[in-house]
């Protein structure tokens, strides 16, 4: 797969419906992600737990691609982050709120798999949204 293909599929498939087996298929073993919420995840598992907990404290949570550039092995994309606070989040219980954030996520692929994923969220409007 492309790095383009690969991006959507992450986004579309494995994030927007928590596709644990599609995540296994694209990530590489020795996968690394850094999301803006915490610390490094390493493989498909350990990214997974992450996708839980997010999806666990945001109802109908999804990531929307703004725009994507790609080249041979490597891509970036703007993107929205959207979900309702469902349960508690960044240590502050649910408020029922719909939030939006905004975010960059880079990505390098080898051999037909994400290897590496670091995402820069916008924390502080995320924050302002379910402390409000």
């Amino acid at each position: 797969m492309s790095p383009r293909e690969l991006v959507e599929a992450f986004y579309t498939e494995v994030w927007n419906r928590a596709d644990e087996e599609r995540a296994r298929e694209i990530l590489a073993e020795s996968f690394r992600f850094r999301g803006s919420l915490g610390a490094e995840r390493v493989g498909p598992d350990g990214f997974i737990a992450y996708m839980r907990e997010v999806h666990r404290a945001l109802d109908d949570y999804r990531c929307i691609i703004d725009e994507l550039v790609t080249d041979r092995d490597r891509a970036a994309a703007r993107m929205r982050f959207t979900g309702k606070h469902r349960a508690e989040f960044l240590g502050v219980a649910a408020t029922g709120r719909q939030i939006t954030w905004a975010g960059a996520a880079f990505f390098r692929c080898e051999g037909g798999r994400i290897a590496n994923l670091w995402v820069l969220g916008d924390i502080v409007e995320l924050r302002r949204q379910i402390a409000e």
